[in-house]
């Protein structure tokens, strides 16, 4: 066994180390292992990254990350960890993707799921009414409109327009109706005779 007051010198980089700073090995005389823990991490990360490497396999290069702070692989950014959800099951106690990246996966994910849409299809579809909400023609759309009896995708609209909807229950008839009532249709007598009007049924 090695002399606990004299430093084992590495046989990789030379450097002369306390015996903490070897593993053991019973089959060497000094039951250390002639490199140091460092020069055996490296060596094992290097013999990993040829090893996928020759798989065909990405190697995500390590990042040195400091205290308090995680890398979110989806952005690549290096944030704190209030920049997280927390996640108990992870062995850091937080989710895999950063607040930002996952409201962005979730909107992705709720487009694909409600209405068989990709963020591109439905800028597309945007770009194609104009650029502006399909049925007031001014207001910015950013909800996605369909129809609740056959799941077809309608267009975009405001949320004022997709919201009116909603209200109307998809009602043909109901909204001609609040057409000729704002109109004034709805409401006005009509002069059928000199004095004589006629109120709307």
């Amino acid at each position: 066994m090695a002399d606990e007051g004299n430093p084992k010198r590495c046989g990789k980089c030379g450097r002369g180390l306390p015996l903490a700073a070897s593993a053991r090995d019973r089959n060497r005389g000094d039951g250390l292992r002639a490199h140091c823990r460092e020069c055996v991490a490296e060596c094992s990360a290097a013999h990993y990254r040829r090893h996928q490497e020759a798989r065909g396999r990405t190697v995500r290069e390590k990042v040195v990350v400091p205290t308090g702070y995680k890398l979110c692989r989806t952005c690549g950014e290096v944030k704190p960890h209030g920049e997280w959800h927390r996640n108990a099951t992870a062995p850091d106690g937080l989710s895999t993707s950063c607040k930002a990246c996952r409201a962005v996966q979730s909107r992705q994910g709720h487009l694909k799921r409600r209405y068989g849409l990709t963020e591109a299809e439905r800028d597309e579809l945007i770009v194609s009414r104009g650029g502006v909400c399909c049925i007031c023609s001014a207001a910015l759309p950013q909800h996605v409109d369909h129809c609740h009896k056959t799941g077809r995708v309608r267009g975009v609209l405001c949320f004022s327009c997709n919201a009116a909807l909603g209200q109307f229950k998809d009602r043909p008839e109901a909204i001609r109706r609040a057409a000729a009532y704002v109109e004034g249709n709805a409401w006005k007598p009509t002069l059928v005779a000199p004095g004589v009007y006629q109120l709307p049924s």
